[in-house]
């Protein structure tokens, strides 16, 4: 069974899924051993690896060292076509859809194309949306595109309707790495009674209640990255 469809099976079973976020520019080499020692005793059961930059281009040696450690799939989430590597198990293959700026609706895409027509990646289609986590995120800086305000929910879900009838597999709403509030419950909510297609929500998700809030309001799998880089003990939380 292949990574979308475990993430269907889930989505069908009512299995909530939790991706643990690894920016290879903050990540310490060094550190990864006793980080996923933590990784495996919780909940998680993904790893997403990328960032909005990398500036090193540390990816592709972190994607290496983590499968090293980890049965866990490992899905690239790429800021650009630099930091793809065909050492992950798939990509989630983004469409900035909230944005206007062409080279993160297609051009990018297009540059990763020749390189993923031969790949073994499994290659997901997913409906990237930002919205407004009250503070500038780095993804804001790098695409040059606004987030749409939390209360805008019509445009929120029209814009993820439009990406599920252009034939994404999945709908990521973003709030932004550090954002100081999640997105919404009455956001997820409302996607999640109108999308036929799992739904991912990450950005500003720092405490087991936001955790369960999340899920409970509908998201089929939660990426938290921020938490888990400040206090690695917040996996003592999320323990299996």
């Amino acid at each position: 069974m292949n990574l979308y469809q475990n993430i269907l099976q889930a989505k069908t079973a009512g299995k909530k899924l939790l991706a643990v976020l690894i920016d290879p520019e903050k990540i310490d080499l060094d550190n990864i051993v006793p980080f996923f020692d933590k990784v495996q005793l919780s909940i998680a059961t993904h790893i997403f690896v990328g960032g909005s930059t990398d500036i090193n281009s540390q990816t592709e040696n972190v994607v290496i060292a983590i499968k090293k450690v980890t049965k866990l799939p490992v899905i690239l989430f790429p800021g650009d076509v630099k930091q793809i590597t065909q050492k992950a198990d798939g990509i989630l293959f983004l469409s900035l859809l909230s944005g206007r700026n062409s080279e993160y609706l297609i051009e990018q895409q297009i540059k990763a194309a020749p390189f993923l027509k031969d790949a073994t990646l499994e290659i997901l289609p997913t409906g990237y949306i930002l919205i407004d986590g009250q503070t500038v995120t780095a993804t804001q800086k790098v695409s040059n595109t606004k987030p749409i305000a939390q209360k805008n929910t019509e445009l929120i879900l029209n814009t993820a309707l439009a990406g599920q009838f252009l034939g994404k597999k999945l709908i990521y709403l973003e709030a932004g790495s550090g954002a100081k509030i999640p997105v919404k419950t009455n956001i997820i909510t409302l996607l999640k009674d109108n999308l036929s297609i799992p739904l991912i929500v990450g950005g500003g998700i720092r405490t087991k209640k936001q955790l369960e809030n999340a899920f409970n309001a509908g998201a089929d799998l939660v990426v938290i990255g921020t938490a888990f880089e400040n206090d690695a003990t917040f996996f003592d939380d999320l323990k299996k």
